[in-house]
């Protein structure tokens, strides 16, 4: 078709009685605004099919995804089918399923035959005390006593002032410490810590400031029978644990080897008695603040019988290849193993973490389909599932051992663990996510993720966990750590704890779907601007 002439105008003087006019020709259109693909796409993870996943891999049907075990195994091909359908391909190699990267783990049991000898006397496994170890110990070890106090070490109140180097030696502690006016010295008011007595609680609090002293193992002694009595009760969750490790690591860097010790057993092990306890204790109160006892710990031998049955576990991987920059790698991770079923009780694990697992699921379909239109990342994205982090980071870190694509071609990790409730701290204020770690090995990454959340209808973002004195020490406890300890830039996204944390009732109905769905679109976003920079975010911090 021929293209019409324009039609010319030419300005003439106007005749007596007429008004001249001129063609004036029509102000140019402002170009359209350009489509914001991230917007788009981002608004595909909903609420609703965020819960049509949980509803599933939480479900009792998968048996609370134990590592090893059938619900976990479920877990892994639910999770596959989820990354394939899309178009994401596998990219392990010499695999069964090259979306399935098998590892080999050992599974220790101790036997109840395991033992310990003070002196003439031999203390029973679950009769004088009851025990979790690491894989640590061998067949007949020397305990390497050092007496610790309450094993406190808090704002005003320190049992190590004058300990000396406890690496690899083995604790003995007592229960909990009282006042001049003989209450419970249960709170440190700075790191708003409860110590309380040596119940599960209890100890997990202490382990915050005595994990990094490197302790072989903690001897922790009940103050009476009635309390030795509950301990099978208030240490279910831990006794009915099974410890993994792997083949080529016997120095397994975790949680000291725990005993939990009745009042008799305790004694011996400081060559006193009940009494000679009872003074230490009101001696301890009369001061208000520790003392040095005089309690002389007795020579014994740890008689350990583990048994090590070896398995075969698995993360996933969904792998979507960038254009331009496909060389670079972005990680999105979450773990989607957890307990399994303790004492017939199913912990399903809704939030920790089947929240993650179903983000990055959501995440993952959501790029798989903004490259189907056309518009996919410039660097490619691995969507990474990772097994027993319940365990130690297992998974994540075999990921890191054996990574798929090099590691110096990883820019960054972006984590999601817990991230499907409202903690106490913020309900009713609105939306938050806490982040971990973003300024820790950029401060490119943390100014990224700042401005991306200020384009995004901004959430409020929380540093409480970012403290490198944050007594939780969150940004070591979940699998973005391992990424960071290989130099990858990381972010751990979070929602914060809640009293349904490994317990069997943290289940589907307690999730806050929307909350969630606008957690991983301002991810969703992050992972966007990470994927399709000009430069991806460098290294050039070191911050503890």
């Amino acid at each position: 078709m021929a293209q019409d002439k324009p039609t010319i105008k030419i300005k003439t003087k106007a005749k007596p009685g007429k008004t001249a006019t001129a063609h004036t020709p029509a102000p140019a259109s402002a170009p359209a605004p350009a489509t914001d693909f991230s917007l788009r796409y981002a608004s595909g993870i909903t609420a609703e099919d965020l819960r049509q996943h949980l509803s599933i891999l939480a479900s009792d049907e998968y048996e609370g995804r134990e590592t090893g075990k059938k619900g976990q195994k479920m877990a892994a091909e639910y999770i596959r089918k989820q990354f394939t359908a899309p178009g994401l391909t596998g990219p392990v190699k010499d695999s069964d399923s090259p979306c399935l990267q098998h590892f080999t783990v050992n599974r220790l049991r101790l036997d109840p035959s395991t033992s310990v000898k003070i002196g003439g006397k031999t203390f029973v496994l679950n009769k004088d005390f009851y025990a979790v170890a690491n894989g640590t110990l061998a067949t007949a070890t020397p305990v390497q006593p050092v007496f610790a106090g309450y094993g406190i070490q808090a704002a005003g109140y320190t049992d190590f002032a004058a300990a000396g180097d406890l690496h690899g030696k083995d604790l003995l502690l007592l229960g909990e410490p009282t006042g001049k006016d003989g209450k419970p010295l249960r709170k440190d008011d700075k790191t708003g810590l409860m110590f309380g007595d040596l119940g599960f609680q209890g100890v997990v609090d202490r382990m915050v400031a005595i994990r990094p002293l490197k302790p072989r193992s903690l001897f922790c002694i009940e103050p009476t029978a009635e309390a030795f009595e509950q301990v099978p009760k208030t240490f279910s969750y831990l006794l009915g644990l099974e410890q993994l490790t792997f083949p080529d690591a016997p120095d397994r860097k975790g949680p000291p080897n725990l005993f939990i010790v009745s009042p008799e057993m305790g004694a011996a092990l400081l060559s006193t008695n009940a009494a000679g306890l009872a003074n230490y204790q009101q001696a301890v109160a009369a001061a208000g603040k520790p003392i040095v006892s005089s309690f002389k710990p007795a020579a014994a031998i740890v008689q350990t019988v583990e048994k090590k049955e070896p398995f075969t576990t698995e993360n996933v991987l969904g792998f979507l290849e960038g254009s331009d920059k496909k060389d670079e790698i972005l990680v999105v991770s979450a773990h989607y193993d957890h307990l399994g079923i303790k004492d017939g009780k199913v912990f399903n694990g809704a939030d920790e973490d089947g929240s993650g697992t179903v983000s990055v699921l959501e995440m993952a379909q959501a790029f798989a389909q903004a490259k189907k239109d056309g518009h996919g990342p410039r660097r490619s994205i691995l969507f990474l599932a990772n097994t027993g982090e319940e365990e130690g980071q297992l998974g994540s870190q075999y990921y890191t051992s054996h990574p798929v694509f090099p590691l110096e071609n990883t820019v960054a990790d972006l984590n999601i663990d817990m991230v499907g409730r409202v903690d106490s701290v913020h309900r009713g204020k609105g939306d938050y996510v806490y982040l971990v770690g973003d300024d820790k090995l950029s401060s490119v990454l943390h100014t990224l993720s700042e401005a991306t959340n200020q384009k995004y209808n901004p959430v409020a973002l929380d540093y409480k966990y970012n403290d490198p004195n944050d007594p939780a020490r969150i940004y070591y406890r979940s699998d973005h750590y391992q990424f960071a300890k290989h130099q990858v830039p990381v972010i751990f996204y979070y929602s914060g704890g809640h009293p349904q944390f490994h317990q069997p009732t943290d289940d589907v109905d307690l999730i806050d779907f929307p909350a969630m769905a606008r957690r991983d679109q301002l991810i969703f976003h992050t992972a966007w601007e990470l994927a399709n920079r000009d430069r991806r975010v460098v290294v050039d911090s070191n911050k503890p």
